[in-house]
């Protein structure tokens, strides 16, 4: 199983589109995860329409329309791997302990908020920030991740949006 993972589009926003090459691995994929801070309801349609089930958290500058249909967290199941989603992941410290004990159903977190891809592992779970692919930031790079899932595993990659 495919996984396409965005978050904070910060859309719509002046000429701000989402990449080509991402929604081109987003309808490519088996199911897409958003991070939180799409901003309204048209970026929702937009990944809806693209095919793949999305699976998406609101995040702290979404609009009260997309705060009205999206969970604030969420833990999915995925080919029998089960990921939490939350935006905003505290403060760097101790994030890795932190998100376990707050999922700790879960074998990988998967979170925005920050713009700064990252990726942690610890004693086979993991944490994931796929940064973003319109707003950079302090990011070098507008950036995504995949991720695959297969036999009771899974394995994230960042790549450029």
């Amino acid at each position: 199983m495919r996984i396409a993972i965005i978050s904070d589009t910060h859309m719509p926003r002046g000429d701000r589109r989402i990449p080509p090459s991402c929604l081109a691995r987003c309808r490519a994929a088996d199911a897409i995860l958003h991070a939180g801070d799409l901003v309204d309801v048209p970026v929702l349609e937009l990944l809806r329409g693209l095919g793949p089930p999305l699976h998406a958290i609101c995040g702290n500058v979404d609009t009260a329309a997309i705060r009205a249909v999206l969970p604030a967290r969420v833990e999915v199941e995925l080919d029998g791997v089960r990921v939490g989603m939350i935006h905003a992941p505290g403060a760097a410290t101790g994030r890795l302990q932190r998100l376990r004990a707050a999922f700790p159903g879960c074998h990988a977190v998967v979170f925005g908020h920050t713009h700064m891809p990252e990726h942690a592992e610890q004693d086979g779970f993991q944490i994931f920030n796929p940064g973003s692919p319109t707003e950079r930031r302090r990011a070098p790079l507008h950036t995504m991740g995949m991720a695959t899932v297969a036999d009771g595993a899974i394995a994230f990659e960042l790549l450029p949006a």
